[in-house]
């Protein structure tokens, strides 16, 4: 199984303390409110067999509001199917992050990525961006951005990697 980028810690230094103080009270609400994890939380390898899409979003993000009803229509639709959503927020403001999500609830997993190295990790390049695992781990799609007018193709990605036969790994 390729390696999975991760985040080492969850970091929020270089602020003032009053906003750390501010960022801390909004971490620990969100965390209460939702199913936020930190990004150093995340691991792929925990969802091997299924297939998985990691999205990275932020508040300002104008594209991901069109992309949240949509990712909680594949979620209903596909999850019993083998399908895990992980939305990954890059905010350094929790308190904006967890606005969106009033906003436009999610109904898959949120993970926590104040510093950007999660990003980072993945090479993101645009908000949102989508990387779309196979059931094996393996990376087979990438998407920059979120057009309403290829849902039905970013639909069609899914539908052919569920269909996809969960590999027995013979090294366990």
């Amino acid at each position: 199984m390729p390696v999975v980028p991760t985040a080492d810690r969850l970091s929020l230094r270089r602020r003032p303390a009053g906003a750390l103080w501010q960022s801390l009270i909004a971490l620990a609400a969100a965390f209460l409110s939702s199913s936020w994890l930190p990004a150093h939380a995340l691991d792929l390898a925990e969802h091997r067999g299924k297939v998985v899409i990691v999205d990275f979003w932020a508040s300002w993000c104008v594209p991901c509001r069109q992309s949240f009803p949509w990712f909680n229509a594949m979620y209903d639709e596909y999850t019993d199917d083998g399908l895990v959503i992980l939305g990954v927020n890059t905010n350094d403001d929790a308190a904006e992050a967890q606005q969106f999500l009033e906003e436009f609830p999610a109904k898959f997993e949120i993970v926590y990525d104040p510093d950007g190295q999660l990003a980072q990790d993945f090479g993101v390049v645009a908000m949102p961006s989508s990387f779309v695992f196979s059931r094996d781990g393996e990376l087979d799609t990438r998407h920059l951005g979120f057009l309403r007018s290829r849902r039905d193709e970013y639909e069609a990605v899914i539908q052919r990697l569920i269909a996809e036969p969960v590999i027995e790994d013979s090294h366990e």
